[in-house]
Order: C-alpha cells, then structure tokens, then sequence
C-alpha cells in the first residue's frame, strides 16, 4: 500500500511593497486597542502652541522671519509641527522597537516566515511615518484653525512632516539595535530633549552666538524646523532644498544600517 508523502511547498519572497503592507496591518491590528496613545501625542503639541505660541505671543507683537512680519504664534506652530513628526516617530522607531527585538523575539519568528530584514526595517520605518504623520496631520489642522497658515505652501508641511519623521524613525531604529537594556533610552531623552528646545522651535537661533548657531543649524530637527517654517509662512529659500536633501539622506542612511544591524543580530 503506497503511503503518501508530503511534499514541502517552495514560498517564494513577497515583494518589498507587499511585505511593508503586512508588517504595516500587522501594526494597525495591534494599535486599534490603543487609539489612547495617538491622542496624547497629538495634544501635546497643542499644548506647547496654546500655551506658549499664543500666550506668550500676545506680549509680542510681530516676529520676523526671512524678512516677514508674522505673529509669534505663527513662528512656533510649524516648529511645533516639526517636533509632533520626531517625537511620534522616534516612539515607536525606539521603544517599541527595542522591546520587539530583545524581549518579545518578534523578529526572530518573522524571519521564520518569507519575510527579509529588509522586509522588517522598511515595515517598521512605515509605521513609524503613519504614527508621525498622523500627529502632524491633526496639528496642521489645528494650525489653519487658528489661522497661522499664511500661504498655499503650507499643504506641503505634510510631506515635509513625513519626511522629518523618516529621517528620525530610520537613524532611531538604526540606534536602538545597538542598545543593551532600557537605561540607555536615557541617551534618547538626553539628545531628544535638547533638539527640542534649541533647534529654532520658540526663538530664532540668530540670537545665539556663532559657534553655538553653527552646531545647531546641522542638526536634523533644526532642518524640519526651516522646512515646516518656510512652508507654512510661504517665505521659502534655498534652506528648505537643504533641509529636503539633508533630512532624506538621513533617513536613507539610517535605513541601509538597519537593515545590516538587524541582518547580523537574528542571522547568526
């Protein structure tokens, strides 16, 4: 009596775009419980900008900015817009990531299936966008409320947001491969925190000295800061073709060392 044998099925590789698509709903699936942590996000910003843009900026007049006269408020918003893309991408890119792949071995049973770590950075990097830019979308809104778009230009800070928000997703995966236990997100407060403040968000970096304006103006969330800024005033300069080009290699870069960290930390 002849016995069947099974035969294994070859699985060939999803596409990147189908695979980015799984991790992706794989994501939304989890966080559809959770809404509560995209609303504190998105208040947060709000906050700064009621508080501080508008009223701190009752005592100011006008502010100017690339040779415009604009409410302080408009000043702050987009800087704030800048900040909501980091801090929503950063989460996810460093926390959530970090426990995925120490704690949860999320990973190590993905890699079981078709997918690449390749497959694994961009479906992460992705969410990290969606998260970020789901914080900046409701800000803008909040922003041409208020009154504080002055130009058709703003309806690319959107883009823009999602781009600052790749930038810090891919460099903030990149450095959490490298992290051993959860005391060193203190690093990530220690650089996170900082940028926020001195990188152009509530007061011209023009007013510091030269040595200290020059560090600052490399940095990438001074970069989304000029980029949101310029866009959303409509006083644009060759600073936001800077600020594109710097804050898209940032994340390209950020994403080819992912790839390599996760390759040689579940491929051994």
């Amino acid at each position: 009596m002849a016995v069947a044998v099974p035969t294994q099925v070859a699985t060939s590789p999803l596409s990147p775009a189908r695979a980015t698509g799984l991790l992706f709903l794989r994501n939304f699936i989890v966080y559809r419980s959770a809404w509560k942590l995209f609303l504190t996000g998105f208040l947060e910003p709000v906050f700064y900008l009621l508080s501080i843009g508008v009223g701190v900026g009752r005592l100011i007049d006008t502010f100017e900015f690339n040779g415009q006269e604009i409410p302080y408020a408009a000043f702050v918003a987009p800087g704030m817009l800048a900040a909501s893309a980091m801090n929503g991408a950063v989460m996810d890119a460093t926390f959530n990531v970090f426990f995925k792949l120490k704690y949860a071995k999320l990973y190590d049973q993905m890699l079981v299936t078709p997918l690449s770590t390749g497959d694994i950075a961009r479906g992460e990097i992705a969410w990290c966008l969606a998260r970020g830019g789901t914080y900046s979308a409701a800000f803008l809104v909040v922003m041409a409320v208020l009154g504080l778009t002055d130009s058709w230009w703003a309806l690319l800070a959107l883009p823009a947001a999602l781009l600052i928000a790749f930038a810090f997703a891919a460099v903030g995966m990149a450095l959490t491969t490298y992290m051993k236990s959860w005391q060193d997100f203190e690093k990530i407060t220690l650089v996170q925190l900082p940028l926020f403040l001195f990188s152009g968000t509530f007061f011209p970096v023009s007013t510091l000295s030269d040595p200290v304006r020059w560090v600052i103006e490399v940095t990438p969330l001074y970069r989304g800061v000029v980029l949101c800024r310029e866009l959303t005033t409509g006083a644009l300069s060759w600073a936001s073709a800077v600020s594109v080009v710097y804050l898209l290699v940032m994340g390209l870069v950020g994403l080819v060392v992912v790839r390599r960290r996760l390759g040689s930390l579940l491929l051994r």
